[in-house]
């Protein structure tokens, strides 16, 4: 046996570049659906550990897939909300804990995720660095946020402003991180955290003065004996400090304002069941477990899957006769080989077990280079989708 295989390998050897294009057809045959299997395994279950993480959500009535996703992932946007009331009214039922979700903003196309303590808490999220964000501004940065802009405690981040044509958004706001978040492996690594009332101030729900100063005519659009009249673009801050954390306030009903979702964690399965009954007949809003959610998401994934597999199991037929071929045509080049084998007193099983030796070699190479491909193309792929 040792023989046959170092025949085997130095014939192997010899024909460097023969063998290596062999292999390499091996490998690429079989590229696809290793990535394919290990994307969708790997991405199948961080949806899976996300959402059982997360009982219920509540949002207005709508898509629930998008719902979901936003709530669970922070992506896309809504076209409508709840409001601060219907958090209230959960609170005070004692049926769940409550952690409200607000977003729709980035900040150098991070999500910018407004919310209380309570989410970190329910998401067993530490600091690596500094704080949990407490006053107006503060911020804290997922890890891979921090990686990427190169920031740490005590540097600024700007706010996106969105489209320059939208004359409703406001001017961006400057927060201050006061932390950095360890590393967890979810989509919390690729979020920026506020406090809601940061998050509704970038909406333009509210915003601070400074007082008018007849010393300081640059910032004045008219002035007169009797008054001061302050220029538009004195009246909104972006940037939060200890001297103006004062001035900022809020219009309207606080019970108006709005949220995106409510991330619900209901106290026993009891509580769990009197939620869902509550927003069983509501005309504006829903309830919905994540779990249930994503699991049809799944569903449609692994039914375009069998596409895949098909094609994949098509492809592995193609490549089995190529090298059946291969292998046909290589024991007639090779016959003046197998003649001298045969003089010098090789058994025929010992020809045949060389030239086995060759094919497994070439196509363990093979598949030994895909799966190895396969592993760095699903963690790409996967980085990119569960980081989107």
């Amino acid at each position: 046996m040792k023989s046959s295989v170092l025949l085997a390998w130095r014939y192997i050897a010899h024909y460097r570049a023969r063998s290596l294009i062999l292999s390499t057809c091996i490998a690429l045959s079989f590229l696809l659906p290793f990535s394919v299997t290990g994307l969708v395994g790997s991405y199948s279950e961080s949806l899976v550990s996300r959402s059982q993480a997360t009982p219920l959500v509540a949002g207005a009535l709508g898509s629930r897939y998008d719902l979901v996703l936003s709530s669970l992932y922070f992506t896309g946007r809504l076209p409508r909300s709840l409001s601060m009331q219907e958090a209230d009214e959960l609170r005070e039922s004692g049926l769940a804990s409550v952690v409200p979700l607000v977003l729709g903003q980035s900040a150098r196309d991070f999500p910018v995720v407004g919310t209380t303590p309570d989410y970190f808490e329910k998401r067993a999220l530490v600091v690596a660095a500094g704080e949990l964000p407490l006053v107006l501004g503060d911020a804290v940065l997922g890890a891979e946020v921090a990686s990427e802009l190169g920031l740490r405690v005590g540097d600024t981040l700007l706010t996106d402003d969105g489209s320059l044509y939208d004359l409703s958004l406001r001017s961006p706001l400057q927060l201050s991180v006061v932390g950095v978040l360890a590393k967890s492996a979810t989509a919390d690594d690729r979020a920026v955290f506020v406090d809601v009332k940061t998050s509704w101030i970038g909406q333009g729900i509210g915003h601070g003065h400074v007082e008018p100063d007849a010393e300081s005519p640059e910032v004045l659009a008219t002035s007169s004996d009797e008054k001061l009249v302050m220029g538009a673009a004195t009246y909104e801050f972006t940037e939060f400090t200890e001297a103006n954390q004062g001035s900022f306030h809020f219009h309207g009903e606080p019970k108006d304002y709005p949220l995106t979702a409510l991330c619900l964690f209901p106290l026993d399965a009891r509580s769990e069941t009197k939620l869902k009954a509550r927003y069983r007949l509501s005309d504006e809003l829903q309830l919905l477990e994540p779990t249930e959610v994503i699991e049809e998401l799944l569903g449609l994934v692994f039914k375009a899957k069998r596409f895949f597999d098909a094609n994949s199991a098509l492809v592995s037929v193609a490549t089995l006769l190529f090298l059946a071929l291969v292998l046909l045509l290589s024991v007639r080049v090779r016959q003046k080989e197998i003649a001298t084998l045969t003089k010098i007193g090789c058994a025929r099983s010992t020809i045949v077990a060389v030239f086995g030796l060759e094919l497994g070699m070439l196509v363990v190479f093979g598949l030994a280079s895909s799966y190895v491909l396969s592993l760095a193309a699903a963690s790409a792929l996967r980085s990119l989708l569960l980081g989107a």
